[in-house]
């Protein structure tokens, strides 16, 4: 899109809202699985006889199986056309749901969430590329905000729920619950979401790309989680060669005269790279509390899942109500005020956390989360309507792939450095479980500043955004 004039506003009616409605329950369904699990992995642990570091794969397998499967919704999307790659997705990830069920030990199930995952990972950025296709330039800021929420609460109501299936249902219903709102998801769209056509470009698959990219990410994270364990040799190595892999593909990106998975040129692109920085950090903080909170709630203050779920509540009710402020002011606050907003925000949320040694009450917590939601909300929508504002219509596959793998990768590898510094801060600690856990959301505090300085690249007016 060219021209320093915004499109005009237009109305949101009732039939996109509707699509919205539907594509947001793919992306609920996978975001939601992949914290659902987490509380079950106690569970798992004795139903198949294995230690915890076996177990931890079923969350880890499942996490780089997304990582890996990103980079490819663009291209799959473009090839194919996005309702079709997107109720394929939906069908692959209930294929993997209903295979964990039915699993039989703990190697089958990490096969088995490898398949669900691979499903689950091109959910978020179809469904958004498809959803910004659908709704044109004029309307996809505010439909957006309604989208980008939903990520938000996802690990929020993970723990919750899975807590609550527990309680009345066996292990095989934390991946048993999706077939009802898969199932739903797929006869809605089939009937509702209009068929948007592939494009008409017909450029070739990106192999030596795919090849660099995806398993270079998981090698990566899966270094770090190593890291984490404690085991120097794995660690060291995974994160060497994933590094490589990542430098190697970045190279390639650059030189090659075909279209590359992920064009590495569109992080040079302003205002893409800010929105980059920005959403790959916002991955780290929101993820990463996500792992260290269920965590601290559980093994320093006694909760139960159920009792840790429901105190990490309030930061989901946070986000929906960000998520009101945010759809009704997008097309007239310019997007970096609401994104330095938003940090701000999540800073001033996080500062409690640092102080968990001190005894923090609950009262407060619930606060402080409540204000994390908030500021979570003010920040993906308005990143992600800067992107899709000024990208072509044929281009929007790639770029929501792009943009949806940082925000991925962040969480991922931000977990994972988070883990690495938990795990440091316990052994220096030694009892004192609250401050080696205060110590480590200094570090949350870091990313939130990180973002912040990209944040302040965004464009300072609406017309700039075009």
């Amino acid at each position: 899109m060219t021209g320093d004039v915004a499109p005009p506003v237009e109305r949101v009616d009732r039939d996109l809202l509707r699509v919205a409605f539907i594509l947001v329950l793919g992306t609920f369904m996978a975001t939601l699985d992949g914290t659902i699990v987490s509380v079950g992995i106690d569970v798992l642990t004795h139903e198949f006889g294995a230690s915890v570091a076996e177990i931890q794969w079923v969350t880890t397998a499942y996490l780089l199986a997304v990582v890996a499967a990103v980079p490819a919704s663009g291209w799959l999307a473009g090839r194919f056309g996005g309702r079709r790659t997107w109720l394929v997705a939906v069908g692959v990830f209930l294929l993997g749901s209903v295979l964990c069920a039915l699993a039989w030990s703990a190697a089958s199930l990490i096969v088995f969430r490898v398949i669900q995952g691979l499903g689950g990972g091109l959910l978020p950025a179809t469904g958004q590329a498809l959803l910004a296709r659908v709704a044109g330039p004029g309307r996809t800021g505010r439909v957006i905000s309604v989208v980008a929420v939903v990520p938000l609460l996802s690990p929020v109501f993970g723990p919750l729920v899975g807590g609550s299936v527990l309680e009345v249902a066996s292990w095989p219903w934390l991946f048993l619950i999706n077939l009802p709102i898969g199932g739903f998801a797929v006869l809605l769209a089939r009937r509702y979401v209009p068929v948007v056509p592939p494009s008409t470009r017909r450029t070739p698959f990106d192999l030596r790309g795919a090849l660099l990219l995806s398993p270079g990410l998981a090698v990566l994270v899966y270094g770090l989680t190593e890291v984490a364990q404690g085991r120097t040799l794995p660690a060291v190595t995974g994160v060497v060669v994933g590094l490589a892999m990542l430098a190697g593909f970045t190279v390639h990106g650059l030189r090659t005269r075909r279209t590359p998975l992920v064009d590495p040129r569109l992080f040079a692109r302003p205002p893409f790279g800010a929105a980059a920085l920005a959403l790959l950090v916002l991955g780290a903080s929101v993820f990463g509390t996500m792992f260290l909170l269920p965590l601290y709630f559980q093994t320093g203050r006694g909760l139960s899942p159920w009792e840790a779920g429901l105190l990490l509540a309030p930061q989901g009710l946070g986000a929906a109500a960000g998520s009101v402020l945010v759809t009704r002011t997008i097309d007239k606050v310019a997007p970096r005020t609401l994104v330095v907003t938003g940090i701000v925000l999540i800073l001033a949320g996080t500062v409690p956390f640092t102080q968990l040694g001190h005894d923090v009450p609950d009262a407060a917590i619930a606060a402080a989360l409540a204000v994390r939601g908030l500021g979570m909300a003010m920040v993906g929508a308005p990143v992600m309507n800067i992107v899709y504002s000024r990208i072509e219509p044929e281009q929007l596959p790639r770029a929501s792939g792009a943009l949806n793998l940082l925000n991925t990768v962040g969480g991922s590898v931000g977990t994972a450095a988070l883990a690495v510094v938990l795990e440091s801060r316990l052994s220096a600690r030694g009892p004192d479980v609250a401050w080696a856990f205060a110590d480590t959301f200094w570090w949350v505090l870091g990313f939130c500043l990180l973002a912040a300085a990209g944040a302040t690249r965004l464009p300072r007016t609406q017309a700039g955004m075009r």
